[in-house]
């Protein structure tokens, strides 16, 4: 769901959209939060994004579901067993209001997002020495 004019935050990107996706949505960034309370909120390709260590997860709805980004392909190879039931493609993960994320699987999912930018960041350093 595009907004005509560009959206600069993510409480601007989620005001227009219907409640039942509004509040899936905020529960979702409630959760990452939790997980990642000094993410930085940003929007990046016009979608909420989180930052933290580089781009880190982030959301989105359409007209017929709502997705959840890793920033990640190969990811979801990963964790495809326990994305039985969900639709996913490339890096995003699909799902809606009606049948949300599990907040186990979401907690493990930016976990191990978390540990991936750690781990860049740090071979980063590392081959600049």
């Amino acid at each position: 769901m595009k907004s005509a004019s560009p959206i600069n935050n993510i409480d601007a990107y989620l005001a227009p959209l219907p409640l039942e996706v509004r509040e899936a949505l905020e529960r979702l960034r409630g959760i990452i939060l939790q997980v990642v309370p000094d993410a930085e909120e940003t929007i990046s390709y016009q979608i909420p994004t989180f930052k933290w260590h580089g781009s880190l997860v982030g959301f989105a709805a359409f007209k017929n579901h709502c997705s959840f980004f890793v920033m990640n392909a190969q990811m979801l190879n990963d964790f495809k067993k326990e994305l039985v039931g969900y639709k996913y493609a490339a890096s995003t993960i699909h799902f809606t209001p009606e049948k949300p994320l599990p907040v186990a699987l979401l907690k493990k999912l930016i976990k191990f997002r978390m540990k991936e930018n750690k781990a860049r960041v740090a071979a980063n350093t590392n081959g600049k020495k």
